[in-house]
């Protein structure tokens, strides 16, 4: 690098760093500005699955509020109804947000909301789903969460896997996430395990997947069935519940979000594992994102998926050896959020404290 250019390039550092502190004032002494320049929007896609709310919604806010002491955070969530969704997205830009992280109901529409918010100048941050024509989109690798929860499944049966008959409830069908947890999950699964007897979508709602558990009982037969994969742990919880009422107890059942519940049931036997995917990680990436774009400073992007500057974070296989390790180190849950007065014996067992 010669003398011109390396001037160049601490010269436009200096200016990035100016805008940033001018953007959104140093710890101790911001702007008092509250303008819709400095306002992200956050629109997650549901709440029936618990981390939305519990984990990713108070991240992200954290995370800006860390990166930006001025800048302020307009959430909602869009209950799994896409109208609702596109109105709450609207209302946004209406407002003058320049910045809006999306959690889609559904991908295939939003992109065309996308467009609609690049003609008026407001970038959009595809968070966790991929949107295609996003300015950005930050996930885990969702594709290889699959890949996780079918290893998971087999090395939970062991030896028995060679002629196990497997359930798999498989999440919304208008969620692009859970296609590549299905595909990645079968990449793990065939020609490992005996046959796939039933699978269903359970549209990531506990109620449809217990249903379509009970429905894979009586297809199946009773004593036919040898582990259940889960796409996540909400629908999980309701699997493990028409699973008992069936009679059928201790076999394997995953699931994913590293959710409360999903973490007590693992505790109390009644699931084997979930797949952690870090709010610690996933949320202050895309709060990251969000800022610099409303900033205009260059994203920090890692890799391009259908076009999009992108960032896929490692996922992480949890069961009872490693919750401590995980979720509790992390700072996610506590021992006393898990330990339940019927659950601390077995947590003392597992070494959680």
């Amino acid at each position: 690098m010669n003398a011109m250019t390396r001037r160049a390039v601490i010269g436009a550092a200096v200016v990035s760093t100016a805008l940033t502190l001018s953007a959104c004032g140093q710890a101790g002494g911001g702007s008092e500005s509250k303008g819709s320049s400095t306002k992200i929007g956050l629109l997650l896609p549901e709440n029936k699955t618990a981390r939305y709310e519990a984990l990713d919604k108070p991240q992200f806010e954290k995370a800006v509020k860390r990166r930006c002491l001025d800048c302020e955070v307009v959430y909602n969530n869009a209950v799994s109804d896409v109208v609702k969704q596109k109105q709450q997205f609207d209302q946004l830009i209406a407002d003058g947000v320049r910045v809006i992280a999306l959690g889609s109901v559904d991908a295939a529409k939003s992109a065309g909301w996308v467009e609609e918010a690049r003609a008026k100048g407001v970038k959009v941050v595809a968070y966790d789903r991929a949107i295609k024509g996003a300015d950005a989109y930050v996930s885990h690798d969702n594709y290889k969460v699959g890949e996780f929860q079918g290893e998971a499944l087999l090395a939970a049966l062991g030896t028995k896997a060679a002629t196990a008959r497997i359930v798999m409830i498989n999440g919304d069908e208008k969620d692009p996430n859970a296609a590549l947890f299905k595909e990645g999950a079968h990449n793990a699964l065939e020609g490992m395990v005996g046959k796939i007897a039933y699978e269903a979508s359970g549209e990531w709602d506990p109620k449809v997947a217990g249903e379509k558990m009970a429905a894979a009982v009586s297809s199946v037969g009773k004593d036919k069935i040898d582990a259940v994969y889960s796409a996540n742990d909400g629908m999980a919880g309701g699997i493990v519940t028409a699973l008992e009422n069936a009679g059928i107890k201790s076999i394997p059942v995953g699931g994913q979000d590293a959710e409360i519940a999903g973490i007590q049931r693992i505790v109390a036997g009644s699931q084997t594992f979930t797949i952690y995917k870090s709010p610690l990680d996933l949320a202050p990436t895309a709060a990251e994102f969000a800022v610099d774009m409303l900033l205009g400073v260059p994203i920090r992007a890692q890799t391009v998926t259908d076009g999009v500057p992108s960032k896929l974070l490692d996922p992480v296989v949890v069961d009872k050896t490693s919750i401590q390790s995980t979720v509790v180190k992390d700072g996610i849950y506590t021992s006393a959020d898990i330990c339940t007065r019927e659950l601390k014996a077995r947590c003392a067992e597992l070494g959680i404290k």
